[in-house]
């Protein structure tokens, strides 16, 4: 089986899990390229990271278009199933937001490279975008009513505006080393605390 038959018909087998392990390996090193390098770094960069060889990076994805666009998906995918396990292994609702928002700022800092490179085709942009709406609105806002429920925070949080507010706070994070995107999300999350 290869990577084309994946989702081909009814009778298509899913892929096997070291195979999916293995591309996730792969995103995850193109990722953490692209944060250091840049979406225009040497793919040879990134096989070097994912301990794999060119071929195997252009058998997946045989443009870099293509492989951003991999890169996006799986980090918003990563983002959006981190919010119910944080949940559910956090000491409180507070913390689960808290490491989740976290999460969602480091998702940023990548996002930012690749949304330069992706808004030359808006039509895909768009598409991402709306997929990066779809996956992470909800997740925000289950964590936002499961700390308002536990009375850590205020209840007219709308999750939408947050992720708007944090995603501002994170712009030109990367162009400014004075300017500290993380510890103003930390102000912005603190203001969320109800008052004891």
């Amino acid at each position: 089986m290869n990577d084309s038959d994946e989702g081909a018909g009814p009778t298509a087998q899913p892929k096997r899990a070291d195979a999916r392990r293995n591309k996730e390996t792969l995103l995850d090193a193109a990722a953490a390229v692209f944060v250091t390098s840049g979406v225009e770094a040497p793919v040879r960069d990134i096989a070097a990271k994912a301990g794999v060889g060119l071929g195997t990076i252009y058998r997946h994805f045989p443009t870099r278009a293509d492989l951003i666009i991999a890169v996006y998906r799986h980090q918003v995918d990563a983002c959006a199933e981190a919010g119910p396990a944080l949940l559910a292994s956090s000491a409180t609702p507070h913390a689960a937001f808290g490491q989740w928002i976290d999460l969602f700022v480091d998702f940023l800092v990548t996002k930012h490279g690749l949304a330069a490179v992706l808004q030359s085709d808006d039509a895909g942009f768009d598409t991402l975008h709306a997929y990066f709406l779809d996956r992470l609105v909800p997740v925000c806002a289950e964590l936002l009513e499961a700390a308002a429920v536990a009375g850590e925070i205020r209840s007219d949080v709308d999750a939408y505006q947050l992720m708007r507010g944090v995603g501002n706070l994170c712009i030109g994070a990367d162009s400014d080393p004075r300017y500290d995107a993380r510890r103003l999300v930390e102000l912005l999350i603190a203001g969320l605390r109800r008052p004891r």
